[in-house]
């Protein structure tokens, strides 16, 4: 072998695994098959040469930047690529300088793939629209976020959002099983050998992401003894990786939106696991505590008032005691809520309270309701009429009217038929009848 092959394949060996292992046809990429199936949109697209600027969004590791780089190398467009996190204006008008030089000296379309798209703000991401609009860019945009939060309309209007999803895995254990065999861009010429146990606790830990399970093989693969990668090497490695749970990012509020809706749903069982599955992800069990307050009003409410003291008290051992207690009270307290009675009774009539207290303006307090601590007050009429409902039976002063005048008799708060509202109900029935009688609406 001529001694630059030897040194170019020294090279290509100084890169990490994952980047060697990245797949060069359709045919070696792994998964995304309701994208590149044959005869899905996506991949007849590809096949085609007829392209249009797209969106790629999907969690780390599936395969987004290996996408973009096939479908301009199958249609002969050259590639260009830019980090949003590294890259400003300045960077994609050179991008864009090259691919007008490209278009009039060769005839040839130009690729541009912005990587963590998101991360441009609005003068960046409109700084490609002209261009793409004049067919000098073939825009292609990654994204972890969600893009319809993230990316201006204005651009989103122009691209199609393609939605990639994560590796199952089986399909991770064929792909370490694929670069353990590879001898030119794998570790094939190494001669390891991986037990199956070994091979699924790798697929497992890498969570859907072909990245990180080619990053722990080659990990793996430094630590076997004898080229033999078992259980041990692979438990030591793993040890301390954490799910995927993007702080602040769309992965955050989908699971705390699970694990709300579970317990509003009654299901223990779905709100223990995300549960857990936020905090196996690195969540702060302080900020479970705080939202699980919140479901106690929210979706539990007067039906069963102690739902809200248990949180409070989950809250509160979290913040003495710290992990792991802690997190056993907001487990306890999460599963309380889940099979509580449910009512969002308070809630709808605050909310709609809000609503009349915005719209209705700076009614005056009836005259009967004021204060009268001065001479003066007392003078004109504040307080007068006023009846202290300690006097009147049951302690209940029926007829009195609590609202503006021009609010009339308005009904906010209508219990369920369900827990400790069961009872509330009843008791506010019995006192609007007193009222009415009172006011000789018969009834």
């Amino acid at each position: 072998m001529p001694e630059n092959d030897l040194f170019a394949r020294d090279n290509a060996q100084l890169r990490p695994l994952a980047d060697r292992m990245r797949p060069a046809t359709l045919d070696e990429f792994i998964g995304q098959t309701h994208l590149l199936a044959a005869g899905k949109p996506l991949r007849k697209a590809i096949e085609s040469g007829r392209l249009h600027s797209m969106i790629f969004w999907g969690p780390p590791g599936t395969g987004k930047t290996t996408l973009a780089r096939l479908l301009a190398g199958r249609s002969g467009y050259a590639f260009e690529t830019l980090s949003a996190v590294l890259s400003g204006v300045k960077d994609i008008r050179a991008a864009v300088d090259r691919a007008h030089e490209r278009r009039t000296a060769e005839a040839r379309g130009t690729v541009l793939f912005i990587d963590e798209v998101h991360r441009f703000n609005k003068s960046q991401q409109d700084a490609f629209l002209p261009h793409v609009e004049d067919g000098t860019l073939l825009f292609v945009g990654a994204t972890t976020e969600n893009p319809s939060f993230e990316l201006n309309n204005a651009l989103l209007s122009r691209a199609r959002v393609y939605v990639l999803k994560s590796l199952p895995a089986d399909a991770l254990q064929g792909l370490l099983q694929r670069a353990l065999a590879d001898d030119v861009r794998g570790l094939g010429e190494h001669g390891l050998r991986i037990g199956e146990r070994a091979l699924t606790l790798l697929a497992e830990a890498a969570d859907g992401d072909a990245r990180r399970a080619l990053n722990l093989l080659e990990i793996a693969a430094d630590l076997a003894e004898d080229g033999m990668i078992d259980d041990g090497v692979v438990a030591e490695i793993v040890a301390g990786q954490v799910r995927r749970f993007d702080k602040g990012g769309e992965a955050f509020y989908d699971q705390i939106s699970a694990l709300h809706k579970a317990v509003r749903g009654s299901s223990p069982d779905g709100a223990l696991y995300w549960l857990c599955r936020m905090l196996d992800g690195g969540c702060d069990p302080l900020y479970v505590a705080r939202r699980v307050v919140r479901m106690a009003s929210e979706d539990i409410g007067n039906a069963d008032p102690r739902a809200l003291e248990v949180a409070l008290n989950a809250w509160q051992v979290q913040q003495r005691l710290g992990s792991p207690e802690g997190e056993l009270a907001i487990a306890q307290a999460v599963v309380y809520l889940a099979c509580a009675a449910k009512s969002n009774a308070v809630y709808v009539a605050f909310n709609q309270a809000m609503e009349v207290a915005r719209k209705s303006g700076s009614l005056e307090v009836p005259v009967h309701l004021r204060n009268a601590p001065t001479r003066l007050m007392k003078e004109l009429g504040y307080g007068k009429a006023y009846r202290y409902a300690h006097d009147e039976p049951g302690a209940y002063a029926a007829g009195e009217r609590y609202l503006p005048d021009e609010l009339g008799e308005l009904q906010l708060y209508v219990p369920v038929e369900r827990g400790l509202e069961i009872q509330i109900g009843e008791k506010l029935a019995r006192l609007r009848d007193l009222d009415r009688k009172a006011r000789g609406e018969g009834g």
